[in-house]
């Protein structure tokens, strides 16, 4: 059964986490979950240690729920020598296979033919494992997602695709840039079921994926779900915030991690000790980083094809 508890609290680290690496000077340009965080917790409650999880350049929070060590994914992000991939990945290029996150890939819609090839690997290794692969409504315009949608219906390869749609391409609304009504139409064009839920809801989330998954492992083939969340930060760390302050307070009212306080009843003071819990897990990543050295110079060749 899912523990609303449990990803309240999930969402929560994952919220300090990434508030906390904002406040850094030397926090690189980083593209952040702020309101998203429904989506990276209920996929990943779903998801098995035999399953991959592939997401675009929008990273930090789904690796973050699916279980990677955040010393080592703040060491990462800031450049370190511990950081799960050295130091040389960075937010756009995070891997961990052996967690279960296959990687980030920093070009919009790049990931997605990837990971038909990964579930092209698990079809053939037949272990039961599926794929889930995150892209952003951004992604909807780019060929490779029509592309694999059709390869992958057609092989009924072991494949979730997951549009977290934000609204937002940079700053373009979803409206202005894609035709359909909703987007989980684009597979259903491809015969795959598809369905269109509440990204706010990390419940619903867990539930339509739960569905989904289950049927991705029954064989039949692919399918694709829509999740609607809302970006409560500018597109980037670096990137001027085009909206209003009276859109940016309207939309702050939806916030799932609100959202989920007030449906759970919490107290405040329950709900502070578990901001502070949250806030003191992000400090300490943040002083396994600083004390971490950086990679070596002889190093930069290493590991490249």
């Amino acid at each position: 059964m899912f523990d609303s508890h449990a990803a309240l609290k999930e969402m929560m680290r994952i919220r300090a986490f990434e508030t906390a690496l904002a406040g850094r000077r030397d926090h690189g340009f980083q593209l952040l979950s702020t309101g998203e965080e429904a989506v990276a917790v209920g996929v990943s409650s779903v998801l098995t240690e035999r399953d991959q999880l592939l997401t675009g350049g929008r990273s930090i929070g789904p690796v973050l729920a699916r279980g990677v060590d955040p010393n080592k994914v703040m060491a990462e992000l800031l450049g370190k020598a511990t950081g799960i991939n050295g130091g040389r990945a960075g937010r756009g290029h995070l891997s961990d296979p052996a967690s279960g996150f296959f990687g980030a890939h920093a070009v919009v819609g790049g990931n997605i033919s990837v990971a038909a090839g990964v579930a092209l690997g698990k079809q053939q290794e037949g272990d039961g494992g599926i794929v889930a692969i995150m892209f952003g409504d951004g992604a909807c315009g780019a060929g490779a997602l029509h592309e694999t949608l059709n390869i992958a219906a057609n092989w009924k390869l072991p494949l979730l695709f997951i549009c977290n749609n934000n609204q937002l391409s940079v700053s373009t609304a979803r409206g202005a840039a894609l035709a359909p009504a909703r987007l989980s139409d684009i597979g259903a064009t491809f015969g795959l079921p598809s369905s269109t839920i509440d990204g706010l809801d990390v419940d619903a989330v867990a539930s339509a994926i739960g569905e989904a998954a289950a049927f991705v492992r029954s064989g039949q083939g692919p399918a694709f779900v829509e999740c609607i969340s809302i970006r409560l930060r500018s597109h980037s760390t670096t990137a001027r915030e085009t909206r209003s302050r009276d859109k940016l307070a309207e939309l702050r009212t939806h916030c799932p991690i609100r959202r989920l306080i007030a449906r759970l009843g919490l107290e405040d003071a329950d709900v502070e000790a578990l901001e502070r819990e949250a806030a003191d897990l992000a400090a300490a990543a943040l002083r396994f980083a600083d004390a971490s050295p950086y990679p070596n110079a002889v190093d930069v060749l290493n590991d490249v094809g």
